[in-house]
């Protein structure tokens, strides 16, 4: 049994590039960037006006002009005309190019417009309400890093560099898999000594987070059935998820069938609560990794955002830092293993406090969803009101 600590470093260090794939701007939120994204012209290409009203040149304000004749109207996607001199004007709408000669937009609420004449009922402050050529990013200048998560706002960039094709990390497929013969499906009556199935589908839908699609298997306890089942999975999936099979139980077949099919273990059991019986380990020749997480289910949702999430961040190119945050009562680790304590985490004045979720062990799945998040209480630690420790988030932190 081993450390959480080299535990979760020899998970960081067993990461796997997935390779990228090219796929529609529409079709890439959620993904993660595999290029840089340069500016295929000045942000913004012209000098435009970010207000309606009329564009002016500063220097008819210096001769002491506060009345403009009009000589047109420029809106947004027209090319105006140069302004004439110094005491015309031309009307303009939000986003439009800046007439050549002018420099001062004034919006229409700070005028009187009267007789073809815009006059000022404002002071006006030269240069003002224009958004200038290339003040937000150069040509040529990069405006997305490699390892960028897609959003909103990062797909409006792309949109405006006319990337309508976008180079992105692929996504490991993948397989969860479920062992025992007390898991029935969601829809079936479960009898006496039954139980549904509940971590498949936890974990398929933490994948969908992430914008992974995968595969649910359920294996009997059965040595010949699984070794067969499990033996067709590792040559299809780069990553397999498995949940129960791995403690001391006589049916507890998955350490010894992963070995005999030529997975490397690279550790089984962690000093670590929920959780402990963890085996993590790679197939080699098939470049598949397995995480075979304990059966009960706070122990599969811990264990997947503490070790999964971490290891397919680094895989994709990016690194997750969890945050700290400040209890909000007292906490006493007696024993000599690392805990992952359930609890709720929020913002006050601008820092992140949590209070501590007490459920019944690592099989009470219910209080999982009263928590946003476990806290990381080291070995034989005894924590304060106040003091600052890691947390993992299992939701957004609100």
């Amino acid at each position: 049994m081993i450390p959480f600590e080299t535990a979760f470093t020899i998970v960081l260090e067993n990461t796997h590039d997935f390779g990228t794939v090219s796929l529609k701007l529409e079709d890439s939120p959620g993904r993660i960037l595999a290029e840089d994204i340069f500016a295929d012209r000045d942000f913004p290409p012209f000098d435009r006006a970010t207000r309606d009203g009329i564009a002016i040149n500063a220097a008819g304000l210096e001769q002491g002009n506060t009345s403009f004749a009009i000589q047109g109207i420029v809106a947004a996607g027209s090319t105006p005309v140069p302004l004439e001199n110094e005491t015309s004007c031309v009307e303009i709408m939000t986003g439009a190019m800046v007439p050549e000669n002018a420099d001062t937009v004034v919006m229409y609420e700070h005028l009187e417009i009267k007789d073809k004449k815009a006059v000022l009922q404002k002071p006006v402050q030269p240069g003002q309400n224009i958004h200038k050529i290339g003040s937000d990013q150069g040509k040529g200048d990069k405006v997305l890093g490699k390892g960028t998560k897609i959003h909103a706002a990062e797909i409006g960039v792309l949109a405006s560099v006319g990337k309508t094709g976008v180079l992105v990390r692929e996504l490991p497929k993948t397989a969860i898999i479920a062992t025992g013969n007390e898991l029935v499906a969601p829809s079936e009556t479960p009898k006496p000594h039954q139980v549904r199935t509940s971590n498949s589908y936890t974990l398929s839908a933490a994948l969908k987070k992430e914008g992974i699609a995968s595969v649910l298997l359920h294996f009997p306890d059965d040595w010949e059935h699984i070794q067969e089942q499990l033996g067709q999975a590792l040559q299809h999936y780069d990553v397999l998820l498995l949940s129960g099979g791995v403690s001391k139980g006589k049916y507890d077949f998955l350490p010894e069938v992963l070995e005999k099919l030529g997975v490397t273990k690279l550790f089984h059991k962690v000093q670590q609560r929920p959780g402990k019986p963890f085996w993590f380990g790679k197939h080699h020749e098939a470049n598949t990794t397995v995480f075979a997480f304990p059966g009960n289910p706070g122990s599969t949702f811990a264990s997947y955002h503490v070790y999964f999430l971490p290891w397919l961040s680094k895989s994709l190119g990016i690194t997750i830092q969890p945050p700290k945050v400040y209890l909000e009562e007292a906490f006493s680790n007696e024993i000599a293993l690392t805990r992952f304590i359930r609890a709720f985490a929020y913002l006050k004045e601008g820092q992140l406090y949590a209070n501590i979720i007490h459920g019944n062990g690592s099989g009470d799945l219910t209080s999982l969803t009263q928590a946003n998040g476990f806290l990381v209480i080291g070995p034989e630690k005894e924590h304060t009101i106040g003091d600052l420790v890691p947390f993992i988030p299992t939701q957004n932190i609100v």
